[in-house]
């Protein structure tokens, strides 16, 4: 099992920017991929953006398009996510994923809160 440790998270206005940053455990530059997932409350956990560090292909979420850009330093293990012209909907609670090969599921950090509000 990996372990997945989250930092960065915070309350914010509307139009700011935060980044959020995960170190993982091990070794993550051949994993087949990473991510942040948010679970809005009440909510199933959604992929916001998520990285292959195979070929470097990348995913985004419609409604952080453009907005986020997710990177992986390999040489550190760590996951960040920059988040610019964050909104109120964007609130929620941001959990780094890790998967190590396509057959296994996602394993999860703890979690590190994003408030967006005026």
């Amino acid at each position: 099992r990996v372990d997945l440790v989250e930092s960065g998270g915070g309350s914010v206005q509307p139009g700011g920017s935060l980044t959020l940053s995960c170190v993982a455990s091990i070794d993550t530059a051949n994993s087949f991929s990473m991510g942040w997932f948010r679970q809005d409350s009440g909510e199933a956990r959604v992929a916001v953006a998520v990285l292959y560090p195979g070929d470097k292909d990348t995913y985004y979420h419609n409604s952080v398009q453009g907005r986020f850009t997710i990177s992986h330093d390999t040489a550190k293990n760590t996951l960040s996510l920059h988040m610019n012209s964050l909104k109120p909907q964007d609130t929620g609670l941001y959990y780094c994923a890790h998967k190590r090969t396509h057959r296994d599921d996602y394993e999860y950090g703890q979690g590190t809160q994003v408030t967006v509000s005026s």
